[in-house]
């Protein structure tokens, strides 16, 4: 594959490590490699946010999630989370929506959960997961005004912990639905280089992904 293209897809991956059984040895061996190959942050869970800024410092953004994985916390938890995430150094936070609500109609609940969390986390990238593959098409189509109206900076489609991650022909529903401003995240289930151009191409802005960096690793 071309090394211009190999490059564009590395700026974009958020080199992630979210497994319950994570290590600090594995998450800094995950920040030398985000580093060394030139990711766009490494993912990592909340509890190594402060050691891995305090690791990596300027050299690489650290993202980190809240209400991560299954999103039915409390607004204020969330909160919490984010707030803390923000102030031991986390550049990105990657929160889960409570899809109850959303089963519910109750739209106008996740946009005021989605809109506390922004202003927790003021002046830091917000990413909101959707959790594609338990949405119907017009809930998904609804979430993108309502992540469109909460000032998020992206919507993302997984958590990678659910029954599928991201369809190429969901990042194509959100780029035609999204506002003006708002990225396009796809995460779970990308194993290539080849499926990365493909979400690339269907209007992906950031790649949610652990393998892209392990593939490189393979060819050194």
């Amino acid at each position: 594959m071309n090394q211009e293209i190999v490059r564009d897809i590395v700026s974009r991956v958020d080199h992630t490590l979210l497994a319950q059984t994570a290590t600090w040895e594995e998450i800094r061996a995950l920040c030398d490699d985000a580093i060394l190959f030139g990711t766009a942050s490494v993912c990592i869970p909340p509890c190594f946010v402060r050691r891995a800024k305090e690791y990596v410092g300027d050299r690489m953004a650290v993202c980190t999630v809240a209400g991560f994985p299954n999103g039915y916390h409390t607004t204020a938890v969330k909160v919490f989370e984010a707030k803390e995430a923000a102030a031991d150094g986390a550049d990105e936070v990657d929160m889960v929506i409570h899809l109850g609500l959303v089963k519910e109609g109750r739209f106008d609940l996740v946009l005021d959960e989605i809109q506390q969390v922004r202003k927790a986390v003021e002046g830091k990238i917000l990413k909101v997961i959707v959790e594609t593959c338990l949405l119907s098409q017009e809930e998904k189509i609804k979430l993108c005004g309502v992540v469109t109206e909460s000032g998020a900076d992206y919507i993302k489609t997984s958590t990678g912990f659910s029954a599928v991650g991201a369809l190429v022909s969901d990042i194509k529903l959100f780029a035609g639905h999204i506002g003006e401003g708002v990225k396009i995240k796809a995460a779970g289930g990308i194993a290539s280089f080849e499926d990365a151009v493909e979400f690339v191409a269907a209007g992906a802005d950031r790649l949610g992904t652990s393998r892209i960096v392990k593939l490189l690793k393979e060819k050194l």
